[in-house]
């Protein structure tokens, strides 16, 4: 079963106990050491691995060892190839700049945050120059894995792209989490933050001097072609479902940008948008599943309706007779550099 929507990228935001000395999972995983690994055996950085002395910087939830990921990798690969067409390029020549005029730099070192299956390195990294650490965070062991071993290989340029994995909950950060960090990436995360996890993040990367690339948040607007009676009844059920314990939901970007600016950052947001049609029939399916689900579960009044409305609109998506434009924004926020980057 693939996730609904509503929980797009693989990161387990449940706030969590204190970090023991089994929060951490560490060791630079790079190509040469998956590839010639035998199968099942441990990869170091991408499974369960205890290093003595390590600190943890985020906090790990407290579950069992049959508890389920919370993201399902299906999901992950089916949006992924939307997802970069939506990314907001032009927001990568200012990020460019800020890299390249950073103090003391012979690479840079970036912390992806509820990487999942490592797609935002994927798109990332072939577009940056110049060597690259990616420090990969997401509680789920599984994706850990699959976003080392599908970790690209090189940089725009040619340099050296390598990876560690960190097992952790993202959704709070201690206050060593970004020492030494050039940039904190992240897909569809803000969304499901509390404001106080946002301001968490924030300060976080405030305090490491190094920008924030923060993508594919959830904008609370959804047009689908042909309109539908229903359509706006289900879109506000639906936001209402994003901002269910205080999650901020299509509230993110604002709370975000008024974070970030409280703490003196220049921010600049930029639409994201999926666009699907016909070619992404499979994609809009689930996704359509996934909205109307989260909007009958907020308002269970609906679903008598809602289930007339979800059968049309997966008979219309199989003719190849609907489109649907999913608003969403990247955000950059560029902090002032501090003498704790590297």
């Amino acid at each position: 079963m693939l996730v609904a929507p509503a929980q797009a990228d693989a990161k387990d935001l449940t706030a969590g106990g204190q970090p023991g000395p089994e929060d951490t999972m560490g060791g630079t995983v790079r190509k040469d050491a998956v590839e010639q690994a035998e199968p099942g055996s441990v990869i170091p950085g991408a499974g369960p691995a205890n290093r003595p002395g390590e600190r943890a910087t985020v906090r790990l939830r407290d579950v069992g060892p049959d508890d389920p990921p919370r993201y399902a990798p299906e999901w992950l690969e089916l949006r992924e190839g939307a997802d970069a067409v939506a990314r907001a390029g032009d927001l990568l020549d200012p990020l460019r700049i800020r890299l390249a005029n950073l103090p003391g730099r012979s690479g840079v070192v970036i912390h992806d945050l509820g990487c999942g299956t490592g797609s935002m390195g994927r798109w990332l990294a072939p577009r940056l120059d110049g060597p690259q650490h990616w420090i990969l965070h997401d509680r789920d062991p599984y994706l850990l894995h699959f976003a080392a071993v599908a970790s690209p290989r090189a940089a725009a340029d040619g340099s050296r792209v390598t990876v560690e994995t960190r097992r952790g909950d993202v959704a709070r950060l201690t206050p060593d989490a970004l020492v030494g960090a050039s940039l904190v990436t992240a897909s569809a995360l803000l969304d499901v933050l509390t404001r106080e996890e946002v301001e968490a993040l924030v300060t976080a990367c405030v305090g490491a001097g190094c920008p924030a690339l923060l993508t594919l948040s959830v904008a609370g607007r959804v047009e689908l072609t042909p309109a539908d009676p229903m359509d706006e009844e289900i879109a506000d059920a639906f936001n209402a479902h994003q901002r269910r314990d205080g999650l901020l939901g299509p509230d993110a970007v604002t709370v975000t940008c008024e974070a970030f600016a409280a703490h003196g950052a220049t921010v600049r947001v930029h639409p994201s948008a999926w666009r699907l049609g016909a070619d992404e029939a499979a994609l809009t399916a689930e996704w359509l599943r996934g909205w109307v689900g989260a909007a009958v579960e907020e308002r269970p009044e609906l679903k008598e309706r809602a289930d007339r409305y979800l059968r049309d609109r997966l008979e219309a998506c199989a003719a190849g007779e609907l489109s649907v434009l999913v608003h969403h924004s990247d955000l950059l926020a560029l902090a002032r550099p501090t003498g704790g980057t590297r």
